[in-house]
């Protein structure tokens, strides 16, 4: 659900910085790109395109994450130095707005305007039985369909927008949500500074004449060239009316279309034997099948029985092949307008049967390791759905699994109807699919899991049901027959065939939910003629397959998605009699439909600019002069492909030619991003159109596919009617467009379901706005450089991370992994520099304005505003970050990277071991106050004990003997336990194996060196100061673990130190600046022994006004007792006081307790008081 928010300031803040920056971008035109006339390299140009959403509603947060990839890219690419061009279009081409614009008309008509609805209306919707995954070949329905349950009517859906009963009164015009909602669409996209050249932006349909005209031009050469042929198509259909029934035909069932299924033929092996089966006898020459309509033909290996309702009335007829079918009369009444009966809509009947007559037949079914399996009772079965015959399949659904238990487990219910014992009590689930976490008996783990006691559990069945048929779908892996090992996603249409082919299946369709003509018939799926694209054609797709070789789809999965679809896609009907879209040019009584209007227009977009005149329909003039009508198919031709001959036009040549330059500059396509969702459908016939148009040009076939999984809203799936929902203008008001952004980049990579987290947003807002503030911090301020050893060491480990972060990030934007580009370009960047300013008791100015620079580099694919306003603003640089370039990866010294993550490792030991040493020693004390050590010896090992360096040895060569991988634990122990040396360190030993297992993990394969690359106690003695400071000790010793006792010894290995405290004696000392007007503290500091340096480190820590440690000088007095007690000389600060030397050691004297210092051999008290000095005041 949406969370609540406290604050806004700083949104608000992003805000003001958002709309500065795009105004900026629009005064410049700084997305506006012309082509070049000369392409002297194919990768200097980068063409990213996303699909057009539908014009039906608001963009929602959704369409914004597959876009954001496009985005994110496009600006990245153009950091490359290409040029870019990401253009975007809105599509009105379909159904659903005309259907939605027609329902507000009907309500009108019958409710007045504004309309007066009953008060309550009772619309029973049928609910689905079955789960089923979307048919992906289909269009996306209307977002008033989709996002609103059963008895709301359209005039309150657009109320529920927010528009005012005198504005929906104009939405009785399609025409007019192609004015209205791409416009809105637009203003929302500029105001996440999308990165579009918004001159060629279009609306599709014949509102668009251009875009009409170019469509036309399209299907043309697709009829020409044999892809395009009219013959029979499922669709909705009315056996009364005669003829399809489209959405604008029917009072009920708007939206619903043909749902496929497959129709398993379940021999019946003894017809003779059944009494009830006499007038069949005539036939028994013929097979007599129970037919039963099945979405997962790849659980077949699994049938137990099949299922009939007892009191259901079932029928025997004829079909044109001569077998006999059993089913309800409603599934013969679809079956009958399939192609399957010799005369089409009559039922040849033999018998009327009921269900209970049926129970007890013994039964062969496909692929089932069972020989004969049984038609047994359930009483759940509905007749509106299917066939009235279900197959059983107890080890994969739940409701199967159920039913077979309360047979076996309820005699009376057998003996009921005639069911004998060896018909059910011998079957048992049989493994057929594996889902990891829920094993191979899918069905039997949620039954259990669920604690389902009974078919009566309804609640808890749907539940099983649902998890049951989505995780086996997506995650199953098949376990028998010849496609065993493959997942079923990528398997169910291939068996489908399998049965087909082999006579044990046939297709089937119905409709989806019930569907009601105007004429009170209820409506079947009937195979109607259609044209159609020829999609499937064994050429065809053997060219298309060579175009996915050339793709770039990101993800192996993706890859496999496709190569499944190319392998069953078949004809898919391109043409509609209702709706809006541009008319079959040669035979306009037929509309183009949506998914076939919208797979080349990414050609449309590199010449629009020439033909819309900046408007979305091109209702106005463009500069050129061009009319739609100067458009023929020549002109397109000559535009488009290569060899066409210079066509007679109106069209001045110069502008053909650049039109011509503009298609060849950007072509082909380098990126389409996507919803996973549409690699079924539009993406796989964005390619198969593109080998069509061009198929001796495969330079011009896309180049890069990149599909996402769908987008939650704080782990949740969105809906409107649950409040988990964000368009995409709510998202900006309520986070910036950047917060936003940052969030979608953070919200996942992978091809699946990604997670927009609302707290991750604010996390994101606050991010941003800290950096901003911290940027004008660092400019306000001056910092000096340092040249000793010290700082040097923790500038080049900075350093080394800046440009191994450069590397890493520009994989990640290169991979589109634009969550793991915003880790290493911009989080970890952060902790780059939060680590450095942490370790560096100074810090270089240049080093830091660098970093700052990079970043927001680094980060303006992502967040474009707030690095913008950095760069131009904050930085003072001439022209848009628009126009920087990705910075180049300067020498990365991965030993010094490894020295200070080894040493920040170290550090976090050592706090730990501290915090145990002392809750260890206060617990052993009834003091309320805390005692804290004071001394540290940290421990370094230069060898690994001989045990451990015989399991690092034996892990690295089974790694090797292993292809590269470690075997898992057992085989581990096994190996290592035949070692006689390690024999007494057992116990130890797999415990250390898992510790360097999981070290491999984040180090890789050096985590088995048995040597480090580098020498810890330097790295140790070289920064001591920081870590006495993490630590708060007064004194560290770092000591090789040869004088250490056997037990620490054991605690210590290479790599990882050990540390062991200790406390000496303190006192207090006070630390006095008498410069006047100084702002300069006076402190206090504990000491035992310390050097002076120590004691000027602390100093110039407390203050932050010095700027330099070399301007502090340490006095003590004269008269340790006296001195302190004496006014200074203003004039003479430093009469009676005695400068201290840096070398000079501080300690307290055992025996008095009284501080001294010791300089040069010699020995002075200090008494309670120091002084310090800063020169650079005195200057």
């Amino acid at each position: 659900m949406a969370t609540e928010r406290k604050g806004t300031f700083k949104v608000k803040y992003l805000q003001e910085i958002e709309r500065n920056m795009q105004a900026k971008w629009e005064a410049e035109k700084a997305y506006e790109v012309e082509a070049s006339f000369l392409k002297e390299r194919p990768d200097e140009k980068f063409f990213a395109n996303f699909p057009y959403p539908y014009m039906n509603g608001r963009l929602h947060l959704g369409h914004t994450f597959s876009l954001s990839k496009c985005e994110f890219a496009t600006r990245y690419n153009r950091l490359l130095g290409k040029k870019v061009l990401f253009p975007f279009g809105f599509h009105g081409t379909g159904m659903p707005i005309k259907a939605c614009a027609d329902k507000l008309a009907r309500e009108m008509d019958l409710y007045g305007y504004p309309p007066k609805f009953p008060e309550e209306i009772k619309i029973v919707e049928e609910k689905i039985d079955d789960i089923t995954l979307k048919d992906k070949s289909k269009g996306k329905k209307s977002k008033a369909v989709a996002k609103t349950g059963p008895g709301k009517y359209q005039w309150q859906i657009m109320q529920s927008l927010g528009l005012k009963d005198e504005e929906i009164k104009k939405f009785i015009n399609a025409e007019y949500w192609l004015d209205y909602f791409p416009a809105l669409a637009m203003q929302d996209l500029k105001s996440i500074g999308l990165h579009v050249d918004w001159r060629r932006t279009f609306i599709t349909t014949d509102a668009n004449p251009f875009y009409d005209s170019f469509v036309r031009w399209q299907f043309n050469h697709l009829k020409s060239r044999n892809k395009i042929k009219y013959g029979k198509r499922y669709s909705i259909y009315s056996p009364k009316d005669g003829q399809p029934c489209m959405d604008h035909d029917r009072s009920s069932g708007e939206g619903v279309g043909p749902q496929e299924y497959t129709l398993i033929k379940m021999k019946v092996l003894y017809p003779q034997k059944v009494l009830h089966f006499e007038k069949i006898m005539n036939f028994c020459d013929k097979p007599v099948y129970l037919v039963a309509a099945t979405l997962k033909p790849e659980t077949m290996y699994g049938q137990t029985n099949c299922w009939i309702h007892p009191d259901l009335m079932y029928i025997a007829y004829h079909l044109a092949c001569g077998d006999i079918y059993i089913s309800t009369y409603r599934a013969a009444r679809n079956i009958s307008y399939q192609g399957l009966f010799k005369k089409e809509g009559e039922i040849d009947v033999i018998k009327q049967i009921t269900g209970k007559d049926l129970l007890g037949l013994e039964l062969e079914a496909p692929l089932t390791l069972n020989k004969v399996i049984y038609a047994l009772p359930m009483l759940t079965i509905k007749e509106n759905k299917g066939t009235g015959i279900v197959t059983s399949v107890p080890s994969d659904s739940p409701d199967d699994y159920a039913a077979l238990m309360d047979l076996k487990k309820k005699q009376p219910f057998r003996e009921k109807y005639g069911i004998a014992d060896n018909m059910v009590l011998s079957y048992n689930p049989i493994p057929i699919i594996e889902v990891p976490e829920l094993g191979n008996l899918i069905a039997v783990t949620l039954y259990d899991q669920l604690k389902i006691q009974s078919q009566n559990d309804t609640v808890k069945l749907e539940k099983a049901k649902e998890i049951a048929y989505l995780k086996g779908f997506y995650d199953g892996v098949l376990l028998v027959g010849p496609l065993k090992g493959k997942k079923i996603r990528d398997v169910r249409k291939q068996i489908q065939k399998e049965l087909i082919d082999n006579d044990k299946a046939v297709i089937y369709y119905e409709p989806e939910k019930g569907v009601i003509s105007r004429s009170n018939d209820e409506c079947v799926v009937a195979l109607c003629d259609q044209w159609y694209l020829d999609y499937g054609e064994e050429n065809w797709k053997a060219k298309t397959h060579i175009a996915l070789e050339n793709v770039n789809t990101f993800h192996d999965e993706v890859r496999n998605n496709f190569l499944v679809c190319l392998d069953w896609l078949h004809e898919y009907a391109c043409s509609r009699t209702y709706g809006l879209g541009t008319k079959l040019p040669w035979d306009e009584k037929w509309l183009i439909e949506s998914l076939s209007d919208s797979t080349i227009y990414m050609a449309y977009y590199t010449i629009a600019h020439f033909l819309q005149g900046e408007t979305f329909k091109a209702d106005k003039p463009n500069k050129f002069g061009i009319k739609a009508s100067d458009m023929t198919l020549e002109v397109w031709d000559y535009i488009f492909f290569k060899d066409a001959k210079l066509p007679k036009t109106n069209i001045d040549k110069t502008i053909l030619d650049r039109m011509r330059n503009e298609f060849q500059y950007w072509y082909p396509v380098d990126l389409r991003t996507s919803g996973k969702d549409l690699i079924q459908n539009h993406l796989t016939y964005f390619l198969y159109n593109h080998t069509a148009i061009w198929p001796d040009q495969p330079e011009l076939w896309p180049q890069g596919i990149r599909a996402n999984g769908h987008l939650l809203l704080n782990s949740a799936k969105m809906s409107k009617s649950e409040g988990n929902f964000l368009t995409l203008a709510e998202a900006v008001e309520k986070f910036s467009a950047d917060g936003m952004r940052l969030c979608l980049a953070d919200s996942g990579d992978s091809i699946e379901d990604a997670n927009f987290n609302e707290n991750t947003a604010d996390a994101g807002i606050l991010r941003l706005y800290n950096f901003i503030e911290w940027v004008k911090d660092i400019l306000n301020m001056d910092y000096h450089f340092h040249h000793n050893t010290l700082q040097d060491f923790y500038d080049k480990v900075f350093e080394s991370e800046i440009n191994l972060k450069i590397q890493e990030t520009g994989e990640n934007y290169s991979k589109m992994l634009f969550k793991e580009a915003l880790r290493t370009g911009f989080f970890e960047f952060q902790t780059a520099k939060d680590k450095y300013l942490q370790l560096s008791p100074t810090i270089n100015l240049d080093l830091i304005k660098k970093f700052i620079k990079i970043q927001i580099i680094l980060l303006s694919p992502i967040c474009p505003h707030v690095c913008e306003y950095i760069w131009r603003d904050l930085l003072k640089e001439d022209s848009s970050i628009l126009n920087a370039k990705w910075p180049a990866v300067g020498e990365i010294d991965e030993i010094l990277i490894k020295s200070c993550e080894y040493l920040m490792d170290a550090a976090r030991i050592f706090r730990l071991l501290l915090k145990n040493y002392v809750t260890s020693k206060n617990s052993k004390t009834k003091s309320n106050s805390i005692e804290k050590p004071t001394q540290g010896i940290i421990w370094v090992a230069k060898t690994y004990p001989p045990w451990q360096s015989i399991v690092l040895t034996t892990m690295r060569e089974m790694y090797t003997k292993n292809g590269n991988t470690l075997p898992d634990n057992k085989v581990l122990s096994a190996t290592l336990a035949d070692k006689p040396e390690l024999k007494k360190y057992m116990k130890r030993v797999m415990p250390f194996v898992q510790l360097m297992k999981d070290k491999i993990k984040t180090v890789g394969l050096s985590a088995l060196n048995l040597t480090l690359d580098f020498n810890e106690l330097d790295v140790l003695e070289n920064n001591k100061e920081y870590l006495q400071k993490t630590l708060g000790l007064n004194n560290i010793t770092i000591k090789y673990t040869d004088e250490a006792p056997e037990k620490t010894k054991e605690e210590c290995c290479p790599g990882t130190p050990y540390m062991t405290f200790s406390t000496e004696l303190t006192t207090p000392i006070y630390i006095i600046n008498p410069q006047s007007c100084s702002n300069l503290l006076e402190l206090s500091m504990k000491i035992s022994t310390v050097t002076a340096t120590d004691i000027i480190s602390y100093i110039v820590e407390q203050n932050k006004h010095i700027q330099d440690s070399a301007s502090i000088m340490l006095y003590r007095y004269n008269d340790p007792i006296l001195g302190p007690r004496i006014k200074p000389v203003a004039k003479n600060i430093l009469k009676d006081k005695i400068k201290i030397p840096r070398d000079a050691v501080f300690n307290i004297n055992t025996a008095t307790k009284v501080v001294e210092v010791n300089i040069t051999g010699k020995t002075y008290p200090i008494g309670e008081y120091l002084i310090y000095i800063d020169e650079s005041l005195e200057k």
